[in-house]
């Protein structure tokens, strides 16, 4: 038995390694490349497949060397635009509105969507946040669907090393790592409080896809291949997201069609019986009963007592555009407002976005704004967060007089914003004509989440525990009930009363300087909304350490290297560095889509 388990490990890792390898894919709208055998149910069992057929219609996401194709993400539309990470979310959100829904409706569609086609990122065992406007009313509202510990949870539920990890990465994998999920609260909850039609026309189309499959991308299938091991452990996730071949389980090559029937019917119970089912009802029962397996301590009790929270978004202002964001328990809509109001001091708007004199502020803007959020910040309904002092003008201004024009900033402190108090992960975004705008950030956290599923029903549970600080005494640290700190910053930008923008990311504390970033490239140099995508990002902020993608000039590099900075090159295009889906309202009056080629990010319009 040892022996064999050893072969099947090699084998994994051969299959693993050729999978980086030179292997060619097929082009993604020539079809599936799967022979018959190949295309597996979550069942494990096999079904004839179309070889022609692809998911993806005519969209080209990936090139012959199956790298990611850098064009073509973007879209414009005269009636409304709806950009995820995924073409095929974005194809069934759009489809929704042709048919007389509107922008919450669309959104709702395009969450459930994802979470068949981007599983490894996301889905109905997670959580995140909505940031949304009605064009009727003009009220922009702010949805917390986030994970929440379990009422059994404490500081001290994981066993820790001499040195303060946790042992066998407890709080990232198994049960112990799974919050109380918020997902299909959230979306239902919007669905049925601002949307406009039912959960069967909502969710058909997606039990549609589920049945006929999706095809593998490259993104997809690497996720697949780097988390090949978690999968197998848990053999409930094993049974969903790899195929059988001859016997053994291996994660799919791209290409494949990848069909999830359990999922469709999961949707078809929701469809029928609404959050009871998920939240009271049979699917309750098999997460507790697969959390509670592998150690956790959810129980049926956690989920019954979930509530969706409707809350008012932080807000703020950046050279007359006015910010909408996340609010505690998200750190990304705070830190984002005082990075924007830290750069407010500065001609920003006079200065070319890849020269270093910009760089320099924006890297120096990050490293006072991310200690912050590491001191302070914290679910408010647990602990005092200074909000008010962290997005304050003047303490900006305290902040920004830190700055030395030719010097990277060192050991950097939290400063002292109680003085001015006085009172992953995947992002998609739809907006309309009418000014009906949906900005929508969620997450299982890590890839596959804690790779603990409920048997027969197609998803995965999150790992949204390990965003808790380990051990006691932290504003951050674990309690029953609470929200773990999050970076997610689902974002709406107004000017003069007027949409402008919906904005967002994936990416853990990467998000917050891939939000503010977007701001910038918008407001100070005046993009559209796939050149402010796709421009390049740096990220890092300790140490005087940062990474840039590598598309910024040698001499840009050069010159922050002169002012102390150690400069990490990464690819042209890197999803760490976030993958903004995004929507702007242009001064024509049309909407200017954008989708994130670092992913599979496509934005489609009408």
């Amino acid at each position: 038995m040892k022996k064999f388990a050893a072969l099947l490990t090699a084998l994994a890792l051969v299959l693993s390694l050729a999978a980086c390898g030179p292997k060619t894919p097929p082009p993604a709208n020539s079809g599936s490349n799967v022979s018959p055998g190949n295309a597996s149910t979550s069942q494990g069992d096999t079904q004839p497949t179309d070889d022609n057929y692809t998911s993806l219609d005519d969209f080209i996401l990936w090139n012959e060397d199956g790298t990611l194709t850098t064009t073509g993400r973007d879209a414009t539309g005269e009636t409304a635009v709806v950009s995820s990470g995924k073409y095929e979310a974005s194809k069934i959100g759009r489809t929704i509105i042709e048919n007389g829904g509107n922008a919450v409706d669309a959104a709702v569609a395009v969450a459930f969507a994802l979470g068949l086609v981007e599983p490894n990122a996301t889905g109905l065992g997670g959580g995140g946040f909505m940031t949304m406007r009605s064009a009727e009313t003009g009220d922009i509202k702010f949805i917390n669907f986030r994970e929440c510990a379990p009422a059994a949870a404490t500081p001290d539920m994981w066993q820790v090393d001499a040195e303060g990890k946790v042992i066998g990465g407890q709080n990232m994998s198994g049960g112990k790592a799974v919050g109380v999920p918020g997902t299909v609260a959230g979306m239902l909850y919007a669905l049925e409080n601002y949307g406009t039609m039912s959960r069967d026309d909502v969710l058909a189309p997606i039990i549609e896809l589920a049945e006929k499959g999706i095809t593998v991308t490259p993104t997809f299938s690497a996720d697949m291949n780097n988390t090949y091991d978690k999968l197998m452990l848990y053999s409930e996730s094993g049974k969903i997201f790899l195929k059988d071949v001859d016997g053994m389980l291996l994660p799919y090559d791209v290409g494949d069609t990848f069909v999830n029937k359990d999922y469709a019917k999961t949707l078809r119970l929701i469809a029928k019986d609404g959050a009871d089912v998920f939240y009271k009802g049979e699917i309750a029962k098999a997460m507790v009963s697969a959390v509670q397996k592998y150690g956790g301590v959810m129980t049926m009790e956690d989920l019954a007592n979930y509530q969706v929270e409707v809350m008012e978004p932080v807000h703020g202002t950046y050279r007359g555009y006015d910010i909408y964001s996340s609010p505690s328990p998200s750190s990304g809509g705070t830190i984002v407002l005082e990075i924007l109001n830290i750069l407010e001091n500065f001609d920003i708007p006079s200065m070319e976005h890849d020269s270093a004199e910009k760089q320099h502020l924006m890297a120096s803007a990050f490293a006072m704004a991310y200690a912050d959020r590491g001191q302070y910040m914290g679910d408010t309904k647990y602990v005092d967060v200074p909000v008010n002092g962290l997005i304050n003008k003047d303490y900006a201004a305290k902040l920004a007089a830190k700055i030395d024009s030719g010097t990277a900033m060192t050991n950097v402190m939290p400063d002292d914003p109680w003085m001015f108090e006085h009172e992953d992960t995947t992002h998609f975004s739809v907006a309309d004509k009418d000014g009906n705008i949906v900005s929508v950030t969620f997450t299982v956290n890590g890839y596959f989440g804690s790779a603990v599923a409920a048997d027969g029903y197609g998803f995965i549970l999150n790992n949204e525990m390990g965003d808790f600080n380990v051990g006691a005494g932290h504003p951050n640290s674990i309690a029953g009930g609470k929200t773990p700190l999050s970076s997610m910053s689902p974002t709406i930008i107004m000017k003069d009363g007027k949409p402008f923008a919906a904005i967002g990311s994936p990416g853990g504390v990467t998000i917050i300087a891939a939000v503010a970033q977007i701001c910038s490239n918008l407001i100070d140099q005046g993009m559209t909304m796939q050149e402010a995508v796709d421009a390049p990002r740096i990220k890092g902020y300790r140490d005087c350490t940062l990474d840039y993608e590598g598309r910024f000039s040698d001499e840009t590099i050069a010159d922050m290297e002169s002012k102390g900075w150690t400069m990490n090159a990464s690819d042209e295009f890197n999803r760490s560095f976030g993958s903004v889906n995004a929507v702007r309202y242009a001064e024509d009056g049309t909407l200017d889509g954008a989708g994130d080629p670092r992913r599979d990010g496509k934005a489609l319009g009408f």
